[in-house]
């Protein structure tokens, strides 16, 4: 018969040999996820940035469109701000011509033109600025004189003498206006003291 061997007890290895035996790649799975978390932090902070300066580039084009539009508009209202005072001549012009002369053609020529200059106006969004009978306001109205009248009330425009226009709300020139003081004060009557009675003289005694 073969010889028996002796049963030996297998050795288990230590906590420490394992953990000596593992050390190199705890440190190599900290030393991934310490990258990863920065690459992660980086991906974030870029992200950041690439929205601020999405929204920046956004604001910039509004901001450069609103400029633009605000430049337009500042252009035509100082246009037409130069151009007004060809209308009034003509209307003038027009409110003064002689009646044997509306008949001749180039009076008409000329009242086509004040037709197509009034026309540009409206495309342009410029309007006459109410003023006969409206309240005085300082930001649209210019006062010229300041008059007694029985049929305006006090503070009212009683008549324009040079008209005025906006756009919007910009004010291309004011209404030049004759502005009422109310009714002329009524001078004061002063009633005088009734005279006393005669007395009669004191009797003698």
């Amino acid at each position: 018969m073969a010889e028996e061997q002796p049963i030996t007890e297998t050795e288990t290895p230590s906590v420490e040999a394992i953990t000596e035996g593992a050390g190199p790649q705890l440190d190599e799975l900290a030393a991934l996820r310490q990258e990863l978390e920065q690459t992660r932090a980086k991906e974030a902070e870029y992200l950041d940035g690439w929205q601020r300066a999405r929204a920046e580039l956004a604001n910039a084009r509004k901001r450069f469109q609103r400029d633009q539009e605000q430049a337009h508009a500042n252009a035509t209202a100082q246009v037409w701000t130069r151009l007004l005072p060809i209308v009034d001549d003509l209307e003038r012009a027009f409110h003064t011509l002689p009646h044997n002369l509306s008949g001749l053609t180039w009076i008409g020529g000329i009242l086509l033109i004040q037709r197509k200059l009034e026309l540009l106006l409206e495309q342009e969004g410029a309007v006459q600025i109410e003023a006969v009978g409206q309240a005085f306001d300082p930001f649209a109205h210019e006062a010229v004189t300041h008059e007694p009248s029985d049929t305006v009330p006090e503070g009212h425009v009683i008549s324009e003498v040079q008209k005025g226009y906006k756009m919007g709300d910009r004010i291309l020139r004011p209404t030049l206006a004759r502005v009422s003081s109310g009714p002329l004060s009524q001078p004061e009557v002063v009633s005088e003291p009734a005279e006393a009675p005669d007395q009669e003289p004191a009797g003698e005694n």
